[in-house]
């Protein structure tokens, strides 16, 4: 039965003749039906013979096939972010490194995606990792300030290399695989022998943290890119600085040797979001590469030296003539942290707030967006639609509260907090009344606001909480506004008389959201660890439910009122609503989860995390216990 249900819903949902390069079914956790974006990207390499290319991502590494650009494969070995991988000379085999508490190296078939082994001995995250140019070692690179070397076929450690004084964010091997280097948060790159252990020496210049380090194809140059915005080239030999790039308007994260060695590429995060390529024998700056909306956070070059990718902050891979600098094609797929979520008037509709300061929506049934919306330098904290689906509310971080109408998506008007000077009141929380006529907003200035939809003007202000509103929510006759804050309370408000009812307090810590159940008999509010659940008329304490390992950032009460979803940590937890017993908890997620929605059929369970993705769970087969 469960096979069956995951495919019919499969079959309605995600056709495959429609799948776009957001959606995917591959590599998905026990009881997911699908997965839209695929996780943020960290680090980007070619494979030796240049057929795919590996992502490491916040939920694995996935391997593209560069002829078509369609993933083959999702390696989910680690427990956590996947922050570095390389491949082998011969293409056999990859290593990738990942974020504490994962803290692990681990060795993988690059042609089948098996994995061979995992390797431990790192006590904080696995920064850089990288092959010697024969294959016989591999190098990582740690937070825990150290490098170790391992031997390539048996996965044995051979020696650390301690000195450096904070995390080492990079490692590279020289062209005889004789010299290793290592950039570090101490601003310095050291040299090391690799048959010895032995420190060579250090190189002195950088302002602040060494992100990236790379040895020209002929060994005599060094190219060092920093968090002070700088990229530095030295003699290899000597370790005196030939050149200081400067031009760059942000952390520079990646740098590559391309040509004959006479052209250096570099990748910055921050604003700058280019990739640029310098003369290393004159310093000078040759060209500019955009085209990325936010940081390139890494940057390869194809085996026959040809082609230059660049992975961004902003979910994409973008592909670039090596000598000419032209954009020939883009990777389309990833993502960024998740922070809000809401279903539209039907399972087809989700629209998607996420850290790289957007606003999508997403096709459910095809993995298309056919609407994004950016407000540059501006995350976005709070959607919400009406009951009817007829508009749509975006929270964002800038004060402001944009509605739209959701079925010609046309902006509608803009609502502006307090901004008065020295007020902070950055949007956390919007709830529609159910008639759409009014929003209400939580705010970063301890109050709630009740605003006219159709003039935009102030209706009435609740004054009360001591602390920032993190969330607030609507019953569903619409005559009681509930709102939680950073101080652990929740308050009750009578909407007609814009009066205060009464204070509920659980004493669980920081309320980060509330919802009232359909019937508007309960009240749900999440916290530190718990979700607690009261009566909506009287304010009573009913049960508290326990077992969340962090805060509940979001719950949510499926359409027919039985089933209660708390997301938090990384795992989306169902409970009976009646009885406060636990059902079921979804794993698969690698961060914490930010929002869950349920469609407005009850049909698909919704969860969007840090990760960059959002899990599709059929409620159906949820709901049989399966």
């Amino acid at each position: 039965m469960r096979i069956s249900v995951t495919l019919l819903l499969l079959c309605i949902l995600f056709p495959l003749n429609a799948r776009s390069e957001h959606l995917t079914t591959i590599g998905l956790p026990e009881g997911a039906a699908a997965r839209l974006g695929k996780g943020q990207i960290f680090e980007i390499e070619y494979s030796p013979d240049g057929a795919r290319l590996a992502v490491a991502s916040s939920i694995g590494i996935w391997l593209y096939d560069l002829e078509t650009l369609r993933e083959v494969a999702l390696l989910t070995g680690h427990t956590r972010w996947v922050y570095s991988v390389s491949f082998s000379p011969d293409g056999s085999t990859l290593v990738s490194g990942a974020m504490f508490p994962d803290n692990t190296v681990q060795l993988w078939n690059a042609k089948t995606g098996e994995h061979q082994r995992t390797l431990t001995g790192h006590t904080n995250s696995v920064l850089s990792v990288a092959f010697s140019p024969d294959g016989s070692t591999f190098a990582s690179g740690s937070h825990d300030k150290t490098v170790r070397l391992w031997d390539a076929n048996t996965g044995e450690h051979l020696r650390t290399l301690d000195g450096h004084a904070f995390a080492v964010r990079s490692v590279a091997f020289s062209a005889d695989g004789g010299t290793l280097a290592s950039g570090s948060d101490d601003s310095t790159i050291r040299l090391w022998d690799v048959e010895t252990g032995e420190h060579l020496r250090t190189l002195d210049g950088h302002e602040k943290s060494v992100y990236t380090v790379a040895f020209s194809r002929d060994g005599s140059t060094i190219a060092s890119g920093s968090r002070d915005w700088r990229v530095r080239l030295w003699d290899a030999k000597t370790g005196e600085l030939r050149h200081e790039l400067a031009g760059h308007h942000g952390w520079v994260f990646s740098v590559i040797f391309i040509s004959d060695g006479n052209t250096v590429a570099t990748g910055a995060g921050g604003q700058d979001t280019t990739v640029r390529l310098w003369d290393t024998e004159t310093g000078e700056h040759r060209r500019t590469l955009k085209g990325h909306r936010l940081g390139v956070c890494s940057i390869t070059l194809s085996p026959d030296r040809e082609t230059i990718a660049s992975g961004s902050f902003d979910g994409m891979v973008r592909f670039w003539d090596a000598k000419t600098g032209t954009h020939r094609r883009t990777l389309l797929g990833h993502s960024s942290r998740v922070l809000s979520m809401a279903y539209g008037p039907d399972v087809k509709t989700l629209v998607v707030g996420s850290s790289d300061q957007t606003v999508i929506l997403w096709d459910t049934e095809t993995g298309e967006h056919p609407l994004s919306l950016t407000w540059a330098g501006n995350l976005i904290g709070s959607i919400a639609f009406s009951l009817d689906g007829r508009m749509l509310g975006i929270g964002s971080l800038d004060n402001r509260v944009r509605l739209w109408d959701a079925a010609a998506w046309d902006h509608v008007r803009t609502i502006v907090e307090d901004d008065s000077p020295g007020r902070y009141s950055r949007v956390n929380g919007i709830a529609f009344s159910p008639d759409g006529s009014t929003i209400a907003v939580g705010n970063e200035n301890r109050a709630v606001t009740l605003w006219d939809t159709e003039t935009g003007e102030q209706r009435s202000k609740f004054r009360g909480h001591t602390s920032a509103v993190c969330a607030v929510a609507y019953s569903p006759d619409g005559k009681t506004l509930a709102s939680g804050s950073f101080g652990g309370i929740v308050k009750l408000w009578d909407v007609e008389t814009a009066e205060y009812r009464q204070t509920l307090d659980g004493d669980s810590g920081s309320v980060w959201s509330i919802t009232f159940s359909p019937g508007g008999k309960t009240l749900a509010s999440g916290s530190w660890k718990v979700i607690d659940l009261w009566d909506a008329a009287t304010g009573e304490h009913q049960r508290t439910l326990t077992g969340h390992t962090g805060s509940v950032n979001s719950v949510a009460y499926s359409p027919d009122g039985r089933t209660l979803a708390g997301g938090s940590d990384d795992t989306v937890r169902l409970w009976d609503a009646n009885t406060g017993e636990h059902l079921r908890t979804l794993t698969g997620h690698t961060a914490w989860i930010n929002s869950v929605a349920y469609s407005p059929d009850g049909s698909v369970l919704a969860s969007g995390s840090d990760d960059g993705t959002i899990l599709l769970w059929d409620n159906s087969d949820l709901a049989a216990g399966n």
